[in-house]
Parts: structure tokens; C-alpha cells; sequence
């Protein structure tokens, strides 16, 4: 037989590699959340589901149960093939550790297939995120990245991260860049998503002496920063990069490359346009429509962006803040660096 595991007990084993999470649940759950680096073998696809479901509401438990069995019965070798390529000590999960996790399990049993079960399924798991997520102050100092819209922070983020530096990319957790314009291109991840990337981070990092991250406002997209995250911005560090014109234009263009999401562009705008002048925000629009990019990009920051990051994103004491005035992206990743700790200091687990 099968043996159930806590999500307590179960994180770390993954975390090191040592146990494949396999979510058995329907595609299209599995894509709305599941454990990061889970993989995805379902009981039953979405088409079955609704018809199990539809038949357990309308109809009977046992008629759902008896259908559920036909179903799986005529796919049972694909499935247990499945489970035997993949290497490794294995556990699954449904929503609930039940009947679809429970079934799996048994019948990978009895051939001769060794898995666990998530005790409590991906609901249990959910509960693990929030309680992780319960932190009165933060378990480490930070340094804020700050500076206007354009300066590339995400960019230098990654460029940091990838040279050793302990870095918590919010904007790429939430896979939304922040502004009105950041779902462009993207697929934005919900809350649940969200929150699960973040603690995986966060316990990567929660012995790092200090970690990175970006002045974000408590909202990115739909999805909420933790409260603690928030305040430890407040209190941090602010390195604040101020860089021309010219090359925030050009950094905001390449990343938002509007040419191929022009459309998207127009329409993202319109929920902003009376939050300027209008003959402002007629030729922004008129921009856009023409592919004038540089223009509307130019008028953006001048007349919307600029003036709100310096009605918030400044309101920081003299003591807590560092400018550093730079050309490009180059300069600000040089420029950071020379204020914060070498990487081989800051040993993350």
C-alpha cells in the first residue's frame, strides 16, 4: 500500500530534490495553481471531470463513482506508464488527498509502483503557503531598487541575480511588469500562483544576510505583496536610479516592445487617458495608432509616470536613500554594486 505525507514534511524532500510532486489533478487546475515543480498527470482531463461532476450532482455518488471507473479503467496502462518514467521517490496530490489521489495511489500499488500521497491534498498545501506567509518582520535587511518608470530595474534585477546577488523578483513572480501596460504579452499569474513562487523564494533566501528587490507599490496586476514585504520596503535602503530621457525610452520600448502589441497598447491606455491633459493624451493615443512609440513613450513618463513617482516613490528621508545618477543599464548595475555587499557574503540556503 501507499503512505500519506504532511505538506510539512514533503516541502523540504522537493525543495532538495529528493521527491517528484505529481498533481493528478485536471489540466486546467493544474494550470490555475499548483506546488511549484509539481508535474502533471491527470486522473482525469477537464471533459471527465465536468462529467463526474455532473453526474455526482445530478445523478448519484454512485453513479459518479461507477462512470469515474469505466473512464479510468480504459486508460489505466497510459497512466501507469506515465508514473513508471518518471524517476525518483514520487508523491501525489489532488484537491483534497482524496478520492482522485487515493485511487491513483492504490492502483499504482498494486503495480508494483511506490508512491506517496499528499496528506490533505494541494488545499493542505494552500494553508502551508498562507501560515508561511504570516511574518511579523522580515528575517532580513534589504536594499531597495527605486528610480522612475524606465529605468530598467527588473533588467538589473536579473543581471544581479545571475551574478550571485540575493535577489526577490516581485514582477516576475507575479509575471506582470506593475504598470497599466504590464499584462501586455504576458499571461499574469493569480494570488495563489503568486503566493507560492514567493515562499519558495523566500525560504531559498531567509538565511541570506540581505536580499534585493524593487520598489513596488502593494500591488502588482491583481496580486497583493505581503504586508511584512511592504514594510520592510519602507524601512529599507533606497537605491534610486536616475538615468536620461533618451535611454528610459528606449529601455521601456524594448521591454513593452509595443510594434508587436499595438492593439493591446491602444486598449491598455484607455484606462488611463483622462488622467492627463487632453490634448496630451489625444496625441499619445494618436501615437500609438501610428507607431510613433518614442513619442507616446516620451509623453507618457512626462505627463503620468513621472509625476506620480514623485509624489510617492521620493517620500523617502535623505539618510535612507542613495541616488545614483547614471548613463545606462551598465552604469546603474556598477553603480549598485559599489553599495552593497559582495555576493560570496551573502550564503543563501
Amino acid at each position: 500500500m501507499f503512505s500519506d505525507i504532511a505538506v510539512e514534511d514533503l516541502i523540504p524532500l522537493s525543495e532538495k530534490n529528493k521527491m517528484v510532486l505529481i498533481d493528478v489533478r485536471s489540466p486546467s487546475e493544474y494550470k490555475n495553481f499548483s506546488i511549484p515543480g509539481s508535474i502533471n498527470i491527470p486522473f482525469f482531463d477537464d471533459a471527465e471531470r465536468a462529467e463526474i461532476g455532473t453526474l455526482y450532482k445530478q445523478v448519484s455518488v454512485a453513479a459518479a463513482k461507477e462512470r469515474g471507473l469505466a473512464i479510468i479503467s480504459a486508460k489505466l496502462p497510459e497512466f501507469v506508464k506515465q508514473f513508471k518514467q518518471v524517476e525518483g521517490n514520487k508523491t501525489v496530490f489532488c484537491w483534497r488527498g482524496g478520492m482522485r489521489s487515493r485511487t491513483t495511489a492504490t492502483l499504482l500499488s498494486l503495480m508494483d509502483v511506490h508512491v506517496s500521497r499528499l496528506e490533505g491534498g494541494i488545499r493542505e498545501y494552500r494553508r502551508w503557503v498562507l501560515n508561511q506567509l504570516e511574518q511579523s518582520e522580515a528575517p532580513f535587511k534589504a536594499y531597495v531598487l527605486n528610480g522612475l518608470t524606465g529605468t530598467g530595474k527588473t533588467r538589473i534585477l536579473k543581471a544581479l541575480e545571475e551574478q550571485g546577488y540575493p535577489v526577490i523578483d516581485l514582477e516576475g513572480l507575479a509575471n506582470h511588469k506593475g504598470s497599466i501596460f504590464g499584462h501586455i504579452g504576458v499571461e499574469p499569474h493569480n494570488q495563489k500562483v503568486f503566493d507560492s513562487l514567493f515562499v519558495q523564494q523566500f525560504r531559498e533566501l531567509e538565511k541570506a544576510p540581505f536580499v534585493l528587490f524593487e520598489a513596488e507599490s502593494s500591488r502588482i496586476g491583481k496580486v497583493v505583496i505581503p504586508n511584512w514585504v511592504m514594510e520592510l520596503k519602507a524601512n529599507s535602503i533606497q537605491l534610486i536610479i536616475d538615468m536620461p530621457m533618451e535611454e528610459r525610452i528606449k529601455e521601456i520600448i524594448e521591454d513593452y516592445r509595443p510594434e508587436e502589441y499595438q492593439d493591446e497598447c491602444i486598449a491598455a491606455f484607455q484606462r488611463i487617458k483622462t488622467r492627463m491633459p487632453q490634448d496630451v493624451s489625444k496625441q499619445i493615443e494618436e501615437d500609438l495608432e501610428t507607431g510613433e512609440f518614442a513619442s507616446a513613450v516620451r509623453l507618457l513618463l512626462e505627463f503620468y509616470y513621472d509625476s506620480r513617482y514623485k509624489h510617492t516613490g521620493l517620500q523617502y528621508p535623505d539618510q535612507q536613500k542613495k541616488v545614483l545618477q547614471v548613463r545606462n543599464l551598465e552604469e546603474a548595475i556598477e553603480a549598485i554594486k559599489e553599495q552593497i555587499p559582495e555576493p560570496e557574503k551573502s550564503s543563501v540556503s
